[in-house]
């Protein structure tokens, strides 16, 4: 009997359940999958503040990674918090070690509250050394910014442009998420190395969940590990945060 794809999610615990490890968990068991975990922070937070964060040591998260790819059918990765240079480097090291395993990282660089969660020197480790090792990246338009040391992009032509550098410098798939823009749509640009930019299109939904950025990289990661196609998964993944959010109002 073939065992049940997993996703392993490498990401930090959020004790409102609003984002985090809990989101992760139950967007990839909406797409008939499991998940295993490596915990990568601990975090006391509200839906409206982070109150405290504990890092937890590299070699811990290296060692849940390695833990889980030795107990379980891993068949894709998704990314979120990674609070330091010495976390990114050592997810890294395990991910050196599954090639051919698909990895989807959103790249936490703050709270939706503000709160900086990874510091610049950090920023440079992410784009330098765990990037190259990713299927997609997907930041939003102010993580965007940060990534490739500019101002946030006023309109879609400069997102596009700061997603084909960023892209361009990493060698892999970006995925710009359009939620902070302005406007009735909150379209997505996809970049991949040497391809034409495929916008990804939506309708603008007014609420006030939380982690949805955490669902759609979780969504992603789980299409992935069923085998289709990068185009098809951040659709399938969109589409499914769209009616998350519609059902949320």
């Amino acid at each position: 009997m073939a065992l049940t794809p997993h996703v392993l999610i490498v990401a930090g615990c959020d004790s409102s359940g609003g984002a985090g490890t809990a989101r992760d968990v139950e967007t990839v068991s909406a797409f008939g999958l499991r998940s295993c975990l490596a915990v990568t922070a601990v975090t006391v937070q509200t839906h409206s503040a982070v109150e405290h964060i504990e890092q937890m040591p590299p070699q811990l998260i290296a060692a849940q990674m390695r833990a889980a790819f030795a107990a379980n059918p891993v068949a894709a990765v998704k990314i979120g918090m990674l609070g330091t240079a010495a976390a990114i480097e050592a997810v890294g090291s395990v991910l050196a070690a599954h090639p051919k395993v698909p990895v989807v990282l959103d790249p936490v660089l703050a709270s939706t509250s503000g709160r900086v969660l990874l510091e610049d020197d950090a920023v440079d480790v992410l784009c330098r050394d765990l990037m190259p090792l990713c299927r997609l990246v997907t930041p939003n338009l102010i993580e965007l910014a940060r990534l490739v040391g500019s101002e946030p992009a006023k309109d879609e032509e400069g997102a596009c442009v700061q997603g084909e550098d960023l892209s361009a410098t990493v060698r892999t798939a970006v995925l710009v998420k359009g939620g902070h823009a302005h406007g009735d749509h909150a379209n997505d640009l996809l970049m991949q190395p040497d391809r034409r930019a495929v916008r990804v299109e939506a309708p603008r939904v007014h609420g006030g969940m939380r982690g949805t950025g955490c669902v759609l990289s979780s969504a992603i990661a789980a299409s992935l590990a069923q085998g289709l196609p990068l185009e098809a998964a951040v659709r399938g993944a969109k589409t499914y945060v769209l009616e998350l959010l519609r059902g949320a109002r």
